[in-house]
């Protein structure tokens, strides 16, 4: 039929209940089965929230879409619900509670500001491994993250009761995207709207990067900025451009011995190799329903290490399959799968809807892989670490002469890893593995690859096969439900016996909260011995994300961690050579330990219990250790202006203004590609030797207990401090410099960032950054671009930047510029001295508009190019020119003008 753009709402009976709904099929007709899923839900939520001439353009532009593959029209996206984790609805909430005080101030009623969306935050990044290998680790390591973190908690609690919609899940609880998965996501859910029920899509968005996990079950969702999320949570809507949607054919079925992990790893390699930077992703084809929701979901979340806003699966019976052995209940089943088939949602195996562009992935020839040493889309075969090793040509000091010796090479490879591993070794291997961890929402969601993982412990325990004194062993689970299927397989014994005990529900060593290394391998990295490596189940692998001392990391399936857990040593073919030999002489092969389909699908069939997921997760709700932290109850929170956990942002303010204009700025940074939010704002332990340990001492905090990074989010005195503390990150302005330091440049010396930044500041001296490509990948951290605009940095030129930090950026008020093709740091090959002219006027600014800059030469001379503002929507030009998120919300609350 003609669509006429004309909309009214359809009516849909099930179950002797009619509800109103959005009419799909009535608008579309047969151009629906055409349009890629994820767009056919853009379009219902566009039906069902925008109004007039916006809702009919907005219907047009999609039906456009179908044209080309692409499109420059902005949607206006309406979530259902906002998910945060503990580390980020910190700043967030910590952002609110200033900006209630900004209205008091104002003589406005501070109790006014609240979320106008329900908000789900899970306490899941601040659980450190500190006990492990031994029993009560768990209770152990939670108790200390209380110890803490008591005093952000009690502002979590006190946010809680003060803020309407805004609901915490207490440490122990789980990972926020296994919680959602098991617990939140409904699929579809129910909407009051002008007297009638609505049944909708559940649609949200979330303040983590692997917020699109939940793709995996057919809920549209992904992450954003915590900046992002703000605006959301008072009423505007998120403003995209309807998106590329790049569909991946999947065909076949993975071989017998092929997991999730190697399929979610080969999906990164392929799509980061086609440059997919912000694309929705779409699979499609028959080799999705061979795929479990728990492959699904694995997949689905490494979407930020492919390079995408989403990676979804349509809804189908496997989505049936696991909201049954989660416990939803039948009536709910039966109505998700009755809408979808009525909204036109359900997937279709055999459809081929228009893609901006397609590739094809064949199950059958993926095998068993690793990903590393530095990036998550550098596919390795898993034997492959020994080689990649070997090639970085490391040499233990004092052992110039003996480099083949502690390598292993020929004959005697195993020399390193015989019985004497089952007890303390005094050689360390070259690249020993310093780190095994099953951790992450990324493979522990998945009850498969835990059963996989616990099947080689029994093997290996029957084998009495333990990991050497030097390996950190941990598993971390996304859920309290898999200490229960575990221990009703028998496998967490097995589990426990080989060294990988629970630890504790959280993210754990993904985020970088792995605890202290052993000391061997401090000693040995101290005494120069070894590059030691971590092994991890885990989404990224950035040098010191998972530790700070630690460079090199390969990511891997849970049983794979503990065959190289086992092995304790990177640098070893795994296809040829053993994980270990017993003190018998038997040479034990990893395919002597490796898991058989039918031996997890026996487990699983013995283990799962639907019971299990709402039980253990309503036990954990009530920990009573966060119930007996006191929190206020009042309005405003009361600042202690002598904490260095909690303080009062000076960006949370009404005054602060635009940054856009014409200016001659030094830049303060100039860095190359792959700068990540980790280096930009760490999250991982706070060294005791650093500048920011002496400032948190000097106010009274213990050198030797300063926690995370990540847990210092509240005090922006420490943050700002912390910007660009990595001491992997090189700054291009001076090379050789300290961690966290550059160069001021009208007095020609290196000082710390923050003091530098404070110098310009005074001197009323703009500052810029310059990057490489890639800038901001990594996790949604809006803290990267915070500490930026507290640093003064008023744009940021890069080749290019990851989705969500540019979104951050801009509600940071900074302006990120795209240069052209041929200019980068290393063609601009900046000296110190010379400065760079931007010209962007406030009435000028507009999506993706030509930017002119000028390279002033410290010389004199002059070299000019044309950048591209990287601002996609109306909404990020308001942003810019109100100065950021935050003050665009106080003008509208308190009634203000908005900038023109």
């Amino acid at each position: 039929m003609e669509n006429t753009n004309d909309f009214s709402a359809a009516s849909f009976t099930h179950d002797g209940q009619t509800y109103a709904c959005a009419d799909l099929r009535g608008v579309c007709g047969s151009r629906l089965d055409r349009l890629p899923v994820v767009l056919r839900l853009l379009m219902e939520n566009a039906l069902r929230n925008m109004r007039g001439a916006e809702r009919s353009d907005a219907i047009a532009a999609l039906f456009a879409w179908l044209d080309t593959g692409t499109s420059e029209a902005e949607l206006a996206f309406q979530p259902g619900r906002v998910l945060m984790h503990d580390t980020t609805s910190t700043p967030a909430l910590i952002d609110i509670a200033a900006m209630r005080n900004v209205l008091a101030e104002a003589g406005a009623d501070p109790s006014l500001l609240n979320p106008m969306l329900p908000v789900d935050v899970s306490v899941d990044h601040s659980l450190a491994v500190e006990a492990f290998a031994e029993p009560g680790a768990a209770t152990t390591n939670l108790q200390h993250e209380i110890r803490r973190n008591a005093e952000r908690y009690r502002f979590l609690r006190w946010a809680s009761k003060s803020m309407r919609g805004v609901r915490i899940h207490p440490p122990g609880t789980g990972i926020m995207h296994t919680i959602n998965l098991e617990q939140l996501a409904t699929v579809v859910t129910t909407e009051a709207r002008d007297g009638a029920t609505w049944l909708v899509p559940d649609m949200m968005i979330g303040t983590d990067s692997h917020t699109p996990m939940i793709n995996g079950i057919g809920v549209l969702g992904w992450g954003v900025g915590g900046l992002e999320a703000q605006t959301v949570m008072f009423g505007m809507p998120t403003l995209l451009r309807i998106p590329d949607v790049i569909g991946v054919k999947l065909t076949g079925a993975l071989k017998p011995g092929v997991l999730a992990t190697d399929l979610a790893l080969t999906v990164t390699q392929r799509l980061r190799a086609l440059s997919v930077s912000g694309e929705f992703i779409e699979f499609f084809g028959p080799g999705v329903s061979t795929l479990t929701a728990g492959d699904r979901a694995v997949v689905a979340n490494m979407a930020p290490e492919y390079g995408a806003t989403t990676g979804y699966f349509p809804i189908d019976a496997t989505t049936l399959t696991y909201l049954r052995a989660t416990g939803r209940t039948a009536e709910h089943v039966a109505r998700v799968e009755a809408f979808s088939q009525h909204l036109g949602i359900w997937f279709d195996p055999d459809a081929e809807p228009r893609y901006t562009r397609a590739i094809h992935i064949d199950l059958d020839t993926i095998g068993c892989h690793v990903a590393g040493p530095k990036r998550p889309q550098d596919l390795l075969e898993a034997g492959q670490t020994k080689e990649v090793l070997a090639a970085l040509g490391f040499v233990p000091a004092g052992k110039e002469a003996d480099v083949a010796a502690v390598r292993g090479d020929g004959a005697d490879s195993t020399a390193v890893n015989t019985a004497a591993s089952l007890a303390p070794t005094p050689a360390l291997p070259r690249h020993p593995v310093a780190i095994a961890a099953i951790t992450s929402c990324t493979n522990t969601s998945d009850p498969a690859l835990l059963i996989a993982a616990g099947v080689l412990a029994r093997k290996a325990r029957a084998l009495g096969l333990r990991v050497p004194s030097w390996v950190k062993t941990s598993l971390g689970p996304g859920s309290p439900a898999a200490a229960s299927y575990l221990q009703r397989s028998g496998l967490l014994d097995d589990l426990e016996a080989v060294g990988f005990g629970i630890v504790g529900y959280g993210c754990t060593t993904c985020i970088g909260n792995s605890g202290p290394l052993t000391p061997p391998i401090r000693a040995a990295i101290s005494a120069g011995t070894a590059l030691p490596v971590a092994a991890l189940s885990g989404n990224r692998n950035f040098p010191g994300r998972v530790h700070p001392d630690l460079e090199l990391g390969f990511i891997m399936s849970p049983p794979l961690v503990i065959a190289f857990g086992l092995a304790g040593d990177a640098e070893r073919d795994l296809r040829t050579e053993p994980v270990q030999v017993t003190a018998d002489g038997r040479s034990v092969m990893l395919s002597d330990l490796w898991p058989t389909r039918e031996e997890v699908a026996a487990h699983l069939h013995e283990a799962l219990d639907p019971a299990d997921y709402r039980r253990d997760f309503e036990i954990a709700s009530r920990n009573p250790l966060w119930y007996a932290l006191a929190a206020p109850d009042t309005p405003l929170y009361p600042w202690d202006p002598a904490s260095t956990a909690l303080r009062r942002p000076p960006f949370a303010s009404a005054t602060e203004g635009s940054q856009l204009g014409r200016y001659v700025a030094y830049p303060l940074m100039v860095v190359g590609d792959d700068i990540t939010t980790d280096h930009i704002s760490p999250a991982s332990a706070i060294p005791p030797d650093s500048l920011v340990a002496d400032f948190l001492v000097a106010r009274g905090d213990d050198r030797n207990d300063l926690n995370v990074f990540a847990s210092r989010r509240g005090n922006w005195e420490v943050m700002m401090r912390a910007a660009f503390h990595s001491k992997t990150l090189v700054n291009l302005l001076k090379p050789g410099m300290p961690v966290a330091h550059t160069l001021h440049v009208p007095s020609n010396t290196v000082q710390p960032i923050w003091d530098v930044a404070q110098q310009y500041r005074d001197a009323g001296q703009p500052v810029v950054l310059v990057a490489g490509a890639r800038y901001g990948t990594g996790s949604s951290r809006d803290w990267a671009a915070k500490g930026q605009r507290l640093l003064g940095i008023r744009a940021v030129l890069a080749v290019s930047f990851e989705r969500i930090h540019r979104s951050n950026l801009i509600g940071m008020g900074i302006l990120p510029l795209r240069m052209p093709d041929g200019v980068n740091p290393t063609t601009l090959a900046l000296l110190p001295g010379d400065r760079i002219e931007i010209d962007a006027p406030f009435d000028v600014i507009a999506p993706r508009i030509a930017v002119p800059v000028r390279v002033l030469r410290a010389n004199g001379d002059i070299d000019a190019f044309t950048a591209q503002a990287a601002v996609e929507t109306q909404l990020e030009v308001r942003l810019l020119r109100e100065g950021g998120v935050i003050p665009a919300i106080l003008h509208e609350t308190l009634g203000m003008p908005e900038a023109a």
